[in-house]
């Protein structure tokens, strides 16, 4: 069996962090693993709290999972401060750990900040340059490379100053753009763009950890980047499409939609 690890923080509505992601690792037949960087008090209407594990306790986490069960992937969610990020490095460094997978995750679906400032400067110092693959969605890029993105040509120039400065394969997510769901993949070959319709439905709660999760489920599974990036895509679409509708605010998708027909 394949396996996977996510390092990520805890979501106590189950709809996005390690909870997203262990559902869409084990929805693409990978045995999944966590470490968890912070447990949060969330719902579908916002995060209400943080606590974050200290980094002794990343690190034995760590320790713990790649002395035992390593995994042919990792997938990288919310690191809320400098300590965990260069803890979570250091041991990726220290392990030589694969196909790892950073999702740059700083702010929630539904607006609430998830990273501080500080945390930001570590991320682009340690963690992403050791990435395969990063997945920013608009937001997220416009922070990492201080730029306005507006148009498919600004995507474009995003992803390519983020590989160019950060030495790791991106993909820009479009799903923030008003009429598109197109994402652009740049790797060191140049530049290859996904399409996607755009569902209409409101609940979007942990879809980029599901994207990042189920890309780094599908490279545990030894596929190329570009079809894992396409894999991946295919399976939110269908998590979207299956319209589950709950809670209050920006709900979860149905990570098994496979699985309930």
């Amino acid at each position: 069996m394949y396996t996977a690890l996510t390092i990520a923080g805890s979501d106590s509505s189950g709809g996005a962090g390690i909870q997203a992601d262990i559902k869409t690792m084990t929805a693409h037949g990978i045995y999944a693993m966590s470490a968890v960087t912070a447990l949060t008090a969330q719902n579908t209407t916002g995060v209400f709290d943080i606590m974050e594990v200290t980094p002794s306790f990343l690190a034995k986490q760590l320790d713990c999972i790649f002395t035992d069960i390593f995994p042919d992937a990792v997938k990288i969610g919310m690191t809320a401060s400098p300590s965990l990020i260069e803890v979570i490095a250091d041991k990726l460094k220290e392990h030589r750990a694969i196909h790892i997978v950073t999702d740059p995750v700083m702010v929630s679906t539904s607006g609430s900040r998830l990273i501080s400032e500080e945390a930001i400067g570590a991320l682009k110092k340690y963690l992403l340059p050791l990435a395969e693959l990063i997945t920013p969605n608009i937001p997220e890029a416009e922070v990492l490379t201080g730029k306005s993105i507006v148009t498919a040509g600004d995507m474009e120039q995003a992803a390519k100053w983020m590989q160019e400065h950060f030495g790791c394969n991106v993909v820009v997510k479009g799903g923030h753009q008003t009429n598109t769901a197109n994402d652009v993949l740049c790797t060191d070959k140049g530049l290859q763009w996904f399409y996607g319709r755009r569902i209409g439905n409101p609940n979007t709660h942990g879809t980029g950890c599901t994207l990042s999760s189920a890309i780094a489920s599908n490279l545990a599974m030894g596929l190329t980047l570009a079809e894992s990036v396409q894999n991946a895509k295919d399976y939110l679409s269908g998590a979207l499409a299956d319209m589950l509708d709950l809670g209050k605010g920006s709900g979860p998708l149905n990570h098994m939609y496979r699985f309930s027909k």
